[in-house]
């Protein structure tokens, strides 16, 4: 991902703003388990360097299909998406790993989302990701297996997508980084099936010990408003701000089909961002409890999500 580097603003989020009228929230039980996640990513994180179209990309795809037919059994409908596509280094094979739970309504989508190629680095060759991308990929494997596992699975389709090629080559452009996000989103607006989607998720460095999730300035004021409310019942209100940048990451191919997106990120890994796309990116940065807490606030805005669709954007208000 990449950022305008403007000063970044934590704001403890207010419990103003209007809502939706209560409910009874399904599913607000459900939790995560952190440690699970923690070690599904330490074992995704084992498999070493997986650069955007590399054969040892293309074998962590296959890493990650066979984990979510084990975590959702029969619930879930898993596929492979592949292609080749052109970078600047020449033509690259890429594969999607899509799971699909199916809702008891037809036609309403959830799609939740994590990148899990790894940055090729010249000066760390073995640069692995535990981090980046290795935390959202083993967050995203339990948020499966516990929805596929719950009793109550009324409401929306729930999709879940593994995306290759979200790190760039040289540096981001129509053929280079997002390749993954960018051949969904495709597919969604080619079957015109973008209105059936209330909202895609996207889960991008969230395992730091340290956790801090920073909301991109653009954040859907809806989104944001119903993460609050999780995240003030959860009593993680402190982990969450909200940044004065936006930020170019997979959530943006369905912002741009008109999807309301949110980036669940901490862009704030070790001293000043230091352990970004180094080789301190690595599993003992990581704890099991950050974990647990973007696990149960994804939890909690599903289960906001599942009432029924986004206020209108033109009723909207900033929080």
């Amino acid at each position: 991902m990449t950022f305008f580097r403007v000063s970044l603003i934590f704001l403890l989020l207010a419990a103003s703003g209007c809502r939706r009228e209560p409910a009874p929230v399904v599913g607000e039980n459900l939790r995560v388990d952190g440690a699970r996640a923690l070690a599904l990513t330490g074992q995704f994180v084992a498999l070493g360097p997986k650069p955007a179209g590399s054969p040892a990309g293309l074998q962590a795809a296959a890493w990650i299909a066979a984990h979510c037919r084990e975590l959702g059994g029969a619930a879930v409908q898993v596929e492979m998406d592949a292609w080749d596509g052109p970078t600047p280094l020449g033509r690259r094979s890429f594969r999607n790993v899509l799971a699909r739970l199916p809702g008891t309504d037809s036609k309403p989508r959830i799609l939740i989302a994590a990148h899990f190629d790894t940055k090729s680095l010249l000066a760390s060759p073995e640069f692995a990701g535990a981090n980046d991308s290795g935390s959202g990929v083993g967050l995203l494997l339990e948020l499966l297996r516990v929805l596929a596992a719950a009793p109550d699975r009324t409401g929306p389709t729930l999709e879940f997508a593994f995306f290759d090629g979200e790190e760039c080559q040289v540096d981001y452009g129509p053929s280079d980084g997002l390749h993954g996000s960018r051949r969904l989103a495709g597919h969604i607006a080619a079957e015109k099936r973008a209105a059936q989607y209330r909202a895609m998720i996207l889960l991008d460095m969230i395992g730091d010990r340290n956790l801090g999730l920073a909301l991109p300035a653009d954040t859907p004021p809806a989104l944001l408003r119903l993460l609050r409310a999780v995240a003030e019942r959860r009593g993680t209100a402190d982990r969450i701000g909200l940044r004065t940048t936006v930020m170019l990451d997979d959530h943006v191919p369905f912002q741009e089909l008109g999807i309301p997106a949110i980036d669940l990120i901490d862009f704030d890994y070790g001293p000043g961002n230091s352990w970004w796309h180094t080789n301190e990116d690595t599993l003992d940065k990581l704890s099991a409890p950050s974990l647990q807490i973007t696990g149960d606030l994804v939890l909690g805005l599903l289960s906001e999500l599942r009432r029924g669709p986004l206020p209108a954007p033109d009723k909207d208000s900033v929080p």
